[in-house]
């Protein structure tokens, strides 16, 4: 057997320490390893909590924005069938008062007639019972032409204001332009009765009926419209009495397209907010005059008839929208 000597077990010694100095610095390492991740654990499980609660919580923003929206956009239509409504009743109530007018005239001349006709035959004027005939004739044709002109601007409106379907339809371009430019107007008109505009029109008779969804670009042609007479009214304001405010709508044929202008002589947007008006919620108008939407639903009308939306303005001078649709 061989002997061990004092020098190696003193080998033996030293290395049996060391194993056991690395194993233990092998296990602190470990524990200070598992402690280390286990505090990024926490760290990490709390920073998904105030996540999981940030996204809850931007979440329900979310949906209070699109409420919100929806509620505005809600409004801004409620306002442009407030404005409609406003025109229709001066429209009907102009044929209205004709069939009124003339229907208390008829009422008179046959009061007229009734006491001719009782006289004695000796004592009745033929003449005059002819003539009392022949205008209650004249009026009642003019009680029947201002009747169906009532009825006609009711059905019309039925036609525009009915239920959206989605459905593009013929629609005659030209009379959707001259009613709701009446109705725009009126409707103004019935807010404040100091104002006053010039209405001109020049239509393309070659153009026809085109399809579109009547309904919908009818209330991009009406929030145009009202934008125009709000900046005439404006510019009315300070131009003194010698300016005439003046909206003018025009269509016109471009070959396989249609143009459609609603021009303004009021004092043009600014060059600083011209690329911003399309936006939504952006509005040049003072709080509690304007949701910021005409423009921006107009726009997105247009777009999905495959159309287009344009501006010109010159700063003093007016506003000129441009809509182009497909044939």
């Amino acid at each position: 057997m061989n002997n061990i000597s004092s020098s190696d077990v003193i080998f033996f010694v030293c290395a049996g320490l060391l194993m056991i100095l690395l194993l233990f610095g092998f296990i602190i390492f470990f524990i200070f390893s598992y402690r280390h991740k286990q505090k990024d654990y926490n760290l990490l499980q709390e920073q998904k909590q105030k996540i999981d609660a940030q996204k809850i919580e931007l979440e329900q923003t979310l949906s209070d924005l699109k409420d919100t929206q929806a509620q505005l956009i809600q409004s801004e239509k409620m306002a442009s069938l407030g404005e409609l409504t406003a025109g229709i009743a001066h429209e009907i109530q102009n044929p209205l008062n004709f069939v009124n007018n003339f229907s208390d005239i008829n009422q008179e001349l046959v009061k007229e007639l009734v006491i001719e006709l009782r006289k004695p035959i000796a004592e009745r004027n033929v003449p005059q019972e002819e003539s009392i005939l022949n205008d209650i004739k004249e009026n009642e044709a003019k009680i029947n032409q201002h009747g169906k002109r009532a009825d006609a601007i009711v059905k019309n409106m039925l036609q525009h204001s009915r239920k959206n379907t989605g459905i593009k339809e013929p629609t005659d371009i030209n009379a959707l332009c001259d009613e709701y430019l009446r109705l725009s107007y009126h409707g103004l008109r019935a807010k404040d009765k100091t104002f006053n505009a010039a209405l001109e029109t020049s239509f393309d008779d070659s153009i026809g009926k085109i399809k579109i969804i009547p309904q919908e670009v009818g209330r991009s042609i009406l929030n145009l419209l009202t934008n125009a007479f709000y900046a005439t009214n404006e510019k009315k304001k300070t131009a003194g009495e010698n300016f005439l405010p003046t909206v003018r709508v025009s269509t016109r044929k471009l070959k396989n397209l249609i143009e459609i202008r609603v021009e303004d002589n009021g004092n043009g947007v600014p060059d600083s907010v011209i690329n911003k008006i399309f936006q939504p919620f952006f509005t040049t108008k003072p709080p509690g005059q304007g949701t910021g939407l005409g423009l921006s639903l107009s726009y997105d009308i247009i777009k999905s008839h495959g159309g287009e939306l344009k501006v010109e303005t010159k700063q003093g001078e007016g506003t000129t929208f441009i809509i182009i649709l497909p044939l």
